[in-house]
């Protein structure tokens, strides 16, 4: 998928991640800063890296701000701004009703 803007989800809250996603300039570059970074950084990186991966996505610099926010919601987060980064609409699962 390709990312044709700059597409942001979440927010600074407790527990939550605010995801910047921007095309980029060939690969993923993760740029991350956590409360939680020297226990759980290597992990939100991979989470971060899995979901870009299963969106087809392999070009975008991302931006992480991470308050201590659960795999959900850092798959979530990132699915929402790469779906405003790429201008698409996501189906999450649904039956469009």
């Amino acid at each position: 998928m390709e990312l044709k803007k700059v597409g942001v989800s979440g927010t600074l809250e407790s527990s939550d991640v605010m995801i910047t996603l921007e095309p980029g300039n060939g690969g993923i570059e993760i740029e991350l800063s956590s409360t939680v970074e020297k226990q759980f950084g290597n992990a939100i990186r991979r989470e971060i890296l899995a979901t870009l991966e299963s969106m087809g996505v392999n070009n975008a610099r991302v931006t992480a701000v991470d308050k201590g926010a659960l795999d959900c919601v850092i798959r979530a987060r990132v699915k929402t701004a790469v779906c405003r980064a790429a201008e698409v609409e996501y189906n999450w699962g649904g039956d469009g009703q």
